[in-house]
């Protein structure tokens, strides 16, 4: 079986008997699926790839955020509207569960849903039917529902946050995502995924993490699990764009874990090779790269000035790395475009990027 099953990247046992499930659910393409797992797991990928092995892959998958969507709105987007059904209402509109006919309706964050709505899909699950709002008349649908939580269902049924019946009837086979902690033989497999990926994109692309930086990656707790990964694997190819990341390039959050010995021995193999990667660095494009900020050889060190040009740098980096593109680069440095568009002011950067 290949290490990518249908983009989720894994060959540990966990998640061999988790491409094992999701391969015998899509086959049986009827029952509702319940998956649950932490945040940044990969529980939409999971029911794309459910989807995606079913034979109403030709039909919709439909995704709806249960906990993005504001109460007063979620019900007109799941079931629709008849025109007329409350003001503002002009014309009829499609609600997701009729657009995913014949597909895949995926419930992400089933566990934010309010109580109201909880009843209508119970209906949904039971009747195989729904009403629009404003509507008198049922609509018959065939839909396959696959829902998700971070959230722990079974307490929120104990709660009386979450009816019990519904839960029965979306858990008629759970799923399970196992965290990134605990499958660490998946992280070099992930992270040589997620370099490949960033590189596709980008002129001057990462040459990977060394065995040092891989060890403290293997090691480190992830909270964030795959997709603070991928973050972590994007950021670093905005800085260090054209070299190998090296246990000293991590930010120290993803070191501070590691054995003295191996930080010694990490650093000692930077400095031997420094001369050589610099030399690199400076050969690998026809583009100029962007100079590291030097440290002053004065005793006092203006700090502010510092973190200044360092952030000057990085915005420069962004914008050579994606020709310009400030949507882009604001991505790569986790900015909002807006803030970007106003540091970009602030420092008068224009085109010093270019040639």
């Amino acid at each position: 079986m290949t290490d990518d099953f249908h983009g989720i990247i894994g060959k540990s046992p966990g998640m061999r008997a988790l491409f094992d499930l999701i391969t015998k659910l899509a086959e049986d393409d009827i029952s509702t699926v319940l998956i649950q797992g932490e945040s940044g797991t990969g529980k939409e990928l999971v029911a794309k790839a459910i989807h995606a092995s079913s034979p109403r892959r030709e039909n919709n998958f439909v995704p709806v955020n249960c906990a993005a969507i504001p109460d007063d709105l979620l019900e007109s987007e799941l079931f629709g509207y008849v025109k007329g059904a409350f003001t503002g209402a002009a014309n009829n509109k499609t609600g997701r569960i009729e657009y995913a006919r014949g597909g895949t309706l995926f419930l992400d964050e089933i566990g934010d849903m309010k109580p109201i709505l909880q009843a209508k899909l119970l209906r949904v699950l039971q009747e195989k039917e729904f009403e629009p709002v404003g509507g008198l008349k049922p609509v018959k649908i065939d839909v396959r529902v696959v829902a998700a939580t971070h959230r722990n269902i079974e307490k929120l049924v104990n709660e009386g946050r979450f009816r019990e019946d519904l839960y029965y009837r979306l858990s008629v086979v759970p799923l399970m995502i196992p965290a990134l902690r605990e499958r660490r033989e998946d992280i070099p497999l992930l992270v040589n995924y997620f370099v490949k990926n960033s590189n596709e994109r980008r002129k001057n692309g990462l040459l990977g993490f060394d065995e040092y930086a891989m060890q403290a990656l293997a090691e480190y707790r992830w909270r964030g699990n795959v997709r603070e990964l991928e973050n972590l694997v994007q950021h670093m190819a905005v800085l260090h764009a054209g070299a190998e990341v090296t246990l000293e390039d991590l930010p120290e959050k993803y070191r501070a874990h590691v054995d003295e010995k191996v930080l010694t021995a990490a650093l000692d193999k930077k400095k031997k090779s420094r001369g050589v990667n610099s030399s690199s660095r400076r050969s690998a494009g026809t583009r100029p790269v962007i100079p590291e900020v030097p440290l002053p050889e004065s005793e006092s060190v203006d700090f502010k000035s510092l973190v200044n040009d360092y952030e000057t740098q990085l915005i420069l980096q962004a914008l050579f790395k994606t020709n310009g593109n400030k949507k882009e680069a604001a991505r790569l440095l986790n900015l909002k475009r807006t803030t970007l568009l106003e540091k970009i002011k602030k420092k008068k950067i224009r085109d010093q990027w270019k040639n």
